[in-house]
């Protein structure tokens, strides 16, 4: 094979959010991506002298033989991309690439791909060897960002964003919670194992479980922090984003029966760090090991709370490592939000329920997907299945009382398989009071409230559950709840945008359509509700009046006023 070694400017492009697009809507986003790369992409390459060496997904790699080039071509393709279209991140760097065949390689390559990582959706970041060779000849405005060590690239490097700084408008940045705040962001697997990387994340997620239980700190949910995964660190942006002033960085390492955990506490603002450690166990304490962690961070952040309370807040879900192992798996499974993935962790929870039958938090995560699985009509066996889910909601709190996960999963079986409201209410009451840091409890109790006419604290809920978890991905739920409880209110026009925007966040999750095509039809949009209507019924078949009044938990005047818009909208009886 021919090979050919040359200076470029390397461009590096994806589709922001790409994987999760997919799941919720696989031929749209694929018919999206087909145009945007014909009418956007090819186009602008073509004019700007450019050659696409690669497509692979939703990635795009680009060569062009000059830095303007490069840049003129990502700021028009960005100008073109617009709202209708897939949000690209785009990144370019200067450097000598391999050329054999129809590839293109080199560490060059690397780093504009690790770069394009740092860019917001819709924008461009450069490294500095760009930078230098078009700062004089393109009028755009740059932000150094500084010095940025990135993923397997083994010297920091300076990158500057295109544009300049977005207007104050466009940033999200949250306000500072009024007591100490943490985001615990991803650590990395040190293995060597891609398959190990199940167990950091979970090693990771019982870190942020456990520090969430003390009333003197905020913390952010899992799912929001792991939105960073294997993405570029910037501290400073990630702590206003998510409004929090500490970050807690690390790494796992696990060889064969040892495991090593690695941490630093970072002040997000001023990147300064207050804390490092190392902690080294064998497998066996594993949970000895998330306690040392927990308390190690929490009293670097807050000194007022003890080593006894940590103690006492971590205490240990199973002695069982398999069983904990396969409830792992089981979690990871599940947020594909695909009905085959909700059967493979339902019975990987059986599985870890086989291990050790007490083990609480398994219980949990089946029956709420068991709950899940009622609402989305994917039960084989309705009866038997209800039955089994609201058994087993009581089961897993008599195991676990003081469990605030327990408890909120078990509140969504206990409603949604027993109709039992009373007892769903007293245990995410009991929930909230053991963890009030759980963007889960309040966004999904956020229903239960809406169901039980408590629209007021549905609504504050969902929105704890929002800025507990900005980037959740079961931020639809909090939106639904949220668009809900406005609609029941017969506030319509804060009704259509709340659904609206839970429809954007999940647009294959059935129930969302029948409130947004109700909301739609009350404030005269006709056209828009059948809309809805009619993807509700492409989504559910079986939906109608006589279904929704066997299922769902509302009942009353107000859920009488849902039912009549969404007739108006064509909803069959």
């Amino acid at each position: 094979m021919t090979e050919q070694r040359r200076l470029a400017a390397i461009l590096v492009a994806d589709v922001v959010g790409y994987s999760k697009l997919i799941g919720s809507d696989e031929a749209g986003t694929l018919a999206q991506l087909h145009a945007l790369r014909t009418e956007v992409i090819e186009p602008q390459i073509a004019k700007h002298a450019g050659r696409l060496f690669k497509s692979v997904g939703d990635g795009f790699l680009i060569e062009f033989a000059s830095a303007v080039q490069a840049v003129s071509c990502a700021k028009a393709i960005q100008e073109a991309n617009d709202q209708g279209r897939l949000p690209l991140r785009i990144g370019i760097h200067v450097g000598d690439v391999v050329i054999q065949g129809d590839d293109l390689m080199s560490d060059g390559v690397n780093v504009a791909a690790r770069v394009e990582g740092i860019a917001e959706p819709g924008g461009i970041a450069i490294t500095r060897a760009v930078h230098e060779q078009v700062r004089d000849k393109l009028d755009l405005g740059f932000t150094d960002k500084g010095e940025i060590a990135l993923k397997n690239i083994q010297r920091p490097v300076q990158v500057f964003v295109v544009g300049g700084a977005k207007p104050a408008s466009q940033l999200t940045v949250l306000p500072l919670p009024d007591k100490p705040s943490i985001a615990v962001l991803p650590f990395q697997n040190m293995s060597g194992d891609p398959e190990q990387e199940y167990f950091t994340d979970g090693m990771v997620e019982d870190i942020i479980t456990a520090l969430s239980r003390f009333n003197s700190l905020f913390v952010i949910a899992r799912n929001s922090s792991f939105a960073y995964k294997g993405k570029a660190i910037d501290i400073r942006h990630i702590g206003r984003e998510l409004g929090v002033r500490y970050l807690l960085e690390g790494s796992v390492r696990k060889a064969g029966q040892r495991l090593r955990i690695t941490g630093q506490l970072v002040e997000a603002e001023t990147g300064a760090h207050l804390w490092a450690d190392r902690f080294d166990s064998v497998l066996e304490d594993v949970f000895d090991l998330q306690d040392r962690v927990t308390m190690a961070v929490a009293g670097a952040i807050e000194p007022s709370v003890t080593q006894a309370e940590i103690r006492r807040a971590n205490r240990k879900p199973t002695e069982n490592l398999q069983a904990y192992d396969w409830l792992l798996r089981a979690r990871g499974e599940q947020q594909l939000f695909s009905r085959d993935s909700f059967d493979r962790a339902m019975a990987m929870a059986r599985r870890a329920i086989e291990l050790d039958p007490r083990y609480a938090q398994a219980y949990g995560c089946l029956v709420g997907w068991i709950a899940f699985c009622r609402n989305l009509g994917w039960m084989q066996n309705e009866d038997v299945e209800t039955a089994e889910g609201a058994r087993l909601a009581h089961l897993a709190v008599q195991l676990a009382p003081n469990d605030a996960l327990v408890l909120t999963d078990a509140s969504i079986g206990v409603s949604v398989l027993g109709r039992d409201l009373a007892t769903a209410i007293s245990w995410l009451d009991r929930a909230i009071a053991l963890n009030p840091n759980s963007a889960q409890t309040y966004g999904r109790g956020a229903t239960l409230r809406n169901a039980v006419g408590d629209y007021a604290t549905a609504i504050d809920h969902a929105d704890r559950a929002m800025r507990l978890s900005p980037f959740d991905p079961y931020s639809f739920l909090f939106s639904l709840a949220r668009g809900s409880g406005h609609l029941l209110q017969r506030q319509l026009p804060e009704a259509v945008a709340w659904l609206s925007k839970a429809a954007q966040q999940n647009p294959r999750f059935h129930p969302i359509f029948l409130f947004l095509g109700s909301a739609l039809a009350h404030t005269g949009r006709m056209e828009e509700a059948r809309a809805a209507i009619r993807r509700l019924l492409e989504l559910h078949p079986a939906d109608s009046v006589t279904w929704l009044r066997q299922h769902y938990l509302r009942s009353g005047l107000d859920f009488e006023y849902v039912v009549e818009g969404a007739r108006l909208a064509g909803f069959p009886e």
